[in-house]
């Protein structure tokens, strides 16, 4: 496949949001039967002779989020033209491993919150929890096996460890004030990025497209998923938030060492180093503590800023994909980078 000039980049303008989301609609109209064929699947793949485990496993599932994992298999699976069906039970296995990782994620995190509603471990309990999660994982490499490529098997195991490999890491360096960039960067590369950049390369790897393909869908995941998790963390301070219902705050109060605090310790003066270390290192909190860190991030402008940095990695999503040649699935693409970047929930 040839490469295209003039792909658009993410712009710093401002986009109505109503726009970006009939960029995303597009997407998900694109490859709605093949949407509707997955999520079948993962509802078959979800029974067991077990109650609680479906009934635990739905009502995660049920809780909503946009199956952009999933999605991104199906879309890059249509990007490169593929006309079967094996790509249904892999958008499936990507979407077991991620659902897998968020419940073990919040018994990790103590969360009681997950996108606006009680967490599957607050309902169900820490123990029910981590074992459906581990039974999803199941699924996840069953599926995998049952497509019978060690390509296949090889990019989506490696994908799950890496993603383990991450949560471990962050970890080690969640409350630490001496956290760096580039372990910032390490850190949502493993717990996020990974699992992006797997889904869509193995859109390429099932259409048997060549190396340089299934490269440049890899590397559209990748910063897609690391723009993703950059803007995941601003909405995390962001009033927004608030309005749609959902908790604000969760990563301060959990000491995450984020972007947007990273930029902020580091251009703050030493009483605001102070702030920092006592919230984040030590744990103590009083009930201004939140309203007094959003006021830090807006002063030194680091939320911006790491939008700002979205839209680089996004930039680089979207020229990844100038390998392939112009269609609607490839502009539904490109325009669902912009939807991950500006997006408010």
């Amino acid at each position: 496949m040839t490469a295209t000039p003039a792909l658009r980049v993410v712009s710093n303008a401002p986009t109505a949001k109503a726009v970006l989301s009939q960029g995303f609609d597009r997407l998900l109209a694109l490859v709605d039967a093949d949407m509707r064929a997955t999520n079948q699947l993962i509802v078959d793949r979800m029974a067991s002779k077990v109650p609680l485990i479906p009934q635990l496993a739905g009502y995660l599932i049920a809780a909503g989020g946009k199956r952009l994992r999933p999605l991104l298999t199906l879309a890059s699976a249509q990007l490169c033209g593929y006309q079967g069906t094996r790509h249904h039970g892999l958008a499936a296995c990507v979407e077991f491993i991620h659902t897998a990782t968020l419940l073990h994620d919040d018994v990790v995190d103590e969360s009681d919150l997950r996108r606006g509603q009680r967490s599957a471990n607050a309902v169900f309990g820490n123990q029910a929890s981590v074992l459906v999660g581990d039974f999803l994982f199941s699924r996840a490499f069953e599926l995998m096996t049952a497509d019978g490529s060690i390509e296949i098997l090889r990019i989506l195991s490696s994908a799950a460890k890496t993603i383990a490999e991450g949560e471990v890491m962050q970890l080690s360096v969640a409350s630490s004030t001496k956290t760096t960039e580039a372990d910032y960067l390490e850190v949502i590369t493993g717990k996020t990025a990974a699992l992006f950049a797997a889904a869509c390369e193995v859109g390429a790897v099932v259409a048997d497209q060549p190396e340089d393909a299934q490269e440049a869908l890899r590397l559209f995941g990748l910063n897609l998923g690391i723009a993703f998790q950059l803007v995941d963390d601003v909405l995390d301070y962001s009033a927004v938030q608030a309005k749609l219902g959902k908790e604000v705050g969760n990563d301060f109060r959990e000491g995450k060492m984020t972007l947007p605090v990273l930029l902020a310790y580091k251009r703050g003066s030493a009483e605001e180093k102070a702030f920092w270390q006592r919230t984040l290192e030590d744990k103590t909190f009083n009930e201004h503590d939140l309203d007094h860190a959003i006021t830090l991030l807006q002063k030194h402008g680091t939320l911006a800023a790491t939008i700002d940095r979205a839209r680089q990695y996004g930039a680089a999503a979207q020229s990844a994909l100038s390998h392939f040649p112009p269609s609607a699935v490839r502009e539904a693409m490109l325009e669902s980078v912009s939807f991950v970047i500006e997006r408010d929930y």
